[in-house]
């Protein structure tokens, strides 16, 4: 153990009041919050012609906290740096001890839980810096500040100032505009299905055509689906066959950063930041009464799905205590990792810290979300260590008219096994699972069914769906884009710089996200694309192995890089970024003889006229505003026409006496406010652009709705306004703005 007046230094200060109380007096614990040195703000702070010799600063106002550290050093014995177990960790940890003047020993100590025990078996085997996970991180560090400091400024000249691409951020927002520009050229195509609602033993269920003379229909209209209708069509539906399975399900690994994020934002609709946040918070500590700060799981950043043996052990004395033998494995489930890199094996799964400690055991020290996710940890990690749900399927079978099969399937669960504890969360367009199926009855071959309606079904198509925060972390995973602790980063600063928006639950890309998007990848495709971005990643891993040097990374990268950046002509970039072809085949309004052309300034791109310097004539560069659209509204403070003006935030009635009189309202829907009764509801839109609909006495009703508001009257509650919706499925239908209450409308007396 370290000797008297030994000095831990970490990164966060609930870490060091947790370590703190378990190291006793004789230890003095402080916390650098975060990084204290970087690469300098204003400047690319890497000399590329000396070996990308980075040039690292004291962050601004860090000053105090690096001081603070050094003096502690200089009186303590021994110094051990326990910043966390990653290449960011072993990062700040090697900036901190290049700065430290002591006497003793610097030793580097890696907390992979925070635990009494853990703590203590950490502080007895101490290890050295990782000299090739500093280099790891030093080089994703200077190649992202390379992209980004060389790049961001060819965005101000072709679209506009302040905006910035990052070497892993574009690839993210390619693939989100990519899936947007698939959904947009798709064409859906119409098929049909025909099913059978059936009863038989007094159970009613449904049968499916499957199907035609032993061949998969192909039913692609109205006409071709009621031939098959027409044949069926009073027949006997009598059991051709019956197949009886058991089907098993067995239970997921415990979580890694990327399946963690999943499943928070499927269940608890948690954005991957928010999710990461609070774990840290359950990693670092949690108050929990006399007992003091306690960290209530393993470190959260990791790919990996194994675990301790203690903990296999701790979770299955668990389940059998509290469940009994039969969901108990024989022999403990062991998982292993898809990815064959040791870096991405280095930690545990994320796991509770102590499986005895239940969600209910800690639920009154913890916030809602603290415990929502802490819950879903453990639940996870304790279903691991069960037998799998059992079911029974059946399969029904009836051959009409020896030419038609038409096929029942149900399912019912036998042995509920690890589900007791855990069920997974599902998306709406991720595939149908056992636990969907409804049970059939009990039939045997020869058997019939009464037929009760037959069902012909119109269908299209859908096209993509687009990305929710799980499935795109999901993606961004099995695509190799980016690592654990990258992923809420990535997805918060696509909306932190309004690249994109989650509207719905789902990101949509801005018209500035796929300006973006389209300029660098045109002039960059073989940087900002997936399979690039992936073998950087793998490069990076190899870097951390200590397989290649963090040097050869960079300069591979950087010299074809540098020779594609010295041949962009920034015209061309503003081309990429603006439709400017009729622009430039105007005449100067001031000369009458130049020709505009686009040219970049210090606030981003303008047109000007060729003959500068003789001509000094510019413009702007922007669409066209739309032009004023006549109504039959008065104004209410001077009885003057009003006219539809287009603004920042979407369409409004203005005063035709303007400047004289400035009088503005919004236009109604036609629907009154259901809240307040009061205002009318209006189109407006966010900042982003994006159309939403509100109450005109905003901000004393604060009522809105994504949906179109329609002024079709709710049979239910008789309520003169409803939403408008559309699916695929279900064609045209409303939603009460009221009630809630969903119907139909026919198409003669439809608002929409």
């Amino acid at each position: 153990m370290a000797k008297k007046s030994a000095l831990v230094i970490v990164e966060s200060p609930t870490k060091a009041k947790t370590i703190s109380k378990y190291l006793g007096s004789e230890y003095s614990v402080k916390a650098t919050v975060g990084h204290v040195r970087d690469l300098p703000q204003r400047e690319l702070g890497v000399d590329v012609e000396k070996g990308f010799k980075p040039k690292y600063v004291t962050i601004k106002g860090k000053s105090k906290t690096l001081a603070e550290l050094k003096k502690a050093a200089s009186t303590s014995t021994d110094v051990y740096i326990a910043t966390d177990p990653d290449r960011e960790g072993e990062a700040i940890a090697w900036h901190v001890a290049s700065q430290l003047k002591t006497e003793g020993q610097i030793h580097r100590v890696l907390f992979h839980e925070i635990t009494k025990t853990a703590v203590a078996e950490a502080m007895s085997t101490p290890v050295v810096l990782d000299d090739h996970k500093v280099d790891a991180q030093q080089a994703r560090r200077i190649l992202d500040r390379i992209v980004g400091y060389k790049l961001s400024p060819l965005l101000w000249k072709s679209i506009k100032t302040g905006l910035s691409a990052g070497r892993v951020q574009t690839v993210a927002l390619r693939i989100i505009v990519e899936r947007e520009a698939a959904i947009r050229a798709f064409k859906p195509e119409e098929y049909w299905s025909v099913e059978v609602d059936l009863n038989a033993k007094k159970k009613d269920f449904e049968a499916k055509l499957l199907k035609v003379k032993g061949k998969k229909p192909k039913l692609e209209n109205e006409k071709a689906t009621m031939k098959v209708v027409d044949a069926v069509k009073g027949k006997p539906f009598i059991v051709s066959s019956v197949t009886r399975k058991e089907r098993r399900r067995n239970p997921a690994a415990p979580f890694t950063t990327s399946t963690m994020q999943q499943e928070a934002a499927k269940r608890h609709g948690f954005a991957s930041s928010r999710t990461m946040q609070v774990a840290q918070q359950l990693y670092e500590g949690i108050e929990l009464g006399s007992e003091g700060a306690v960290g209530l799981i393993t470190y959260m950043r990791t790919d990996s799905v194994r675990v301790s043996d203690t903990a296999i052990d701790a979770a299955r004395d668990f389940v059998r205590s509290k469940h009994g033998d039969d969901y108990l494995p024989a022999k403990p489930n062991v998982y292993s990792s898809k990815k064959k890199s040791k870096v991405q094996d280095a930690h545990e799964a994320v796991r509770p810290s102590e499986p005895s400690r239940t969600p209910e055991s800690v639920k009154a020290f913890l916030s809602p979300e603290q415990l929502k996710l802490y819950r879903l940890i453990w639940q996870r990690f304790v279903a691991s260590q069960m037998n799998p749900a059992v079911y029974d399927t059946t399969t029904i079978d009836f051959l009409v008219e020896e030419d038609y099969l038409f096929r029942a399937t149900g399912s019912v669960v036998k042995f509920d096994g690890y589900h007791a504890i855990y069920h997974e969360a599902k998306e709406e367009e991720e595939e149908a699972t056992l636990d969907d199926m409804s049970p059939v009855p009990a039939l045997d071959k020869g058997d019939e069914a009464k037929v009760k309606e037959i069902k012909p079904n119109q269908h299209f198509t859908d096209p993509p769906p687009r990305f929710s925060e799980a499935s795109l972390v999901k993606e961004l995973e099995g695509q190799g884009i980016g690592r654990p602790s990258t992923y809420s980063s990535i997805i918060k600063t696509l909306k932190d710089r309004q690249y994109v928006e989650l509207l719905q639950k789902r990101f949509h890309a801005t018209e500035l996200g796929e300006t973006v998007s389209r300029v660098m990848v045109r002039r960059f495709p073989d940087i900002f694309n997936v399979e690039f971005t992936s073998g950087m990643e793998l490069e990076l891993d190899k870097v951390e192995e200590g397989e290649i040097g963090w040097k050869d990374v960079l300069s591979n990268f950087y010299h074809p890089f540098k020779k594609t950046l010295d041949e962009i002509d920034t015209a061309d970039l503003i081309r990429d970024a603006h439709d400017v072809g009729e622009i430039e085949k105007e005449v100067c309004e001031k000369c009458g003889t130049g020709k505009m052309t686009v040219k970049s300034g210090r606030y981003g791109p303008f047109i000007a006229c060729s003959n500068y310097p003789t001509c000094k004539f510019t413009r702007q560069l922007k669409k066209d505003k739309q032009p004023d659209q006549p109504t039959d509204e008065k104004c209410e403070k001077c009885q003057s026409a009003m006219v539809i003006k287009s603004g920042r935030f979407g369409q409004f009635l203005a005063c035709t006496k303007y400047p004289e009189c400035k009088h503005t309202q919004s236009i109604s829907l036609g629907v009154k406010c259901p809240t307040c009764a009061k205002g009318d509801l209006t189109e407006r839109r966010t900042k982003r652009g994006r159309s939403f609909y509100g109450c005109t006495k905003y901000p004393d009703c604060d009522f809105s709705t994504w949906n179109r508001p329609v002024p079709d009257p709710c049979p239910e509650c008789k309520f003169e306004g409803s939403e408008f919706r559309s699916t695929k499925a279900k064609g045209e239908y409303r939603i009460c703005l009221k009630c809630s209450h969903e119907f139909t409308v026919e198409a003669s007396t439809a608002s929409e």
